[in-house]
């Protein structure tokens, strides 16, 4: 069931806006996904998100585990080590996140055909 939230509209002074922005990003979503079989350290996490920076993914992570949706654990290992884990409440993104990329994957043809008969006729439409 979707709160009956005022303002309707993606205002500034909505919550769900903040919210919104800082888990539909595609390093957050990549991230949630990467530590869904379990927890990982960060090289790890790195290592499988080709293109992340240090800093995108130091800024990412700390996004989601001040959301509450990732841990953060320190191991006490020499050197010191720390790793990463989605939380319970992190889990419940799992679901809608499969199906967006279900979603992703079926319409990724109409939406190659779209875009390739947006871009034809917007160089056409340029003098």
């Amino acid at each position: 069931m979707v709160p009956n939230l005022e303002p309707k509209c993606f205002s500034s002074a909505c919550p769900s806006r903040v919210l919104f922005d800082q888990i539909a990003d595609k390093w957050s979503m990549m991230t949630l996904t990467v530590l869904e079989d379990g927890p990982l350290r960060f090289n790890e996490i790195k290592r499988q998100l080709e293109g992340i920076s240090q800093k995108a993914l130091t800024q990412c992570l700390r996004r989601l585990q001040r959301n509450g949706l990732i841990s953060r654990q320190v191991i006490s290992f020499s050197p010191v080590a720390v790793q990463y884990q989605v939380t319970p409440l992190g889990r419940t993104l799992q679901k809608p996140m499969q199906e967006l990329y279900a979603w992703t994957l079926d319409k990724l043809q109409e939406i190659e055909n779209a875009r390739r008969t947006f871009d034809q006729t917007s160089s056409q439409s340029i003098p």
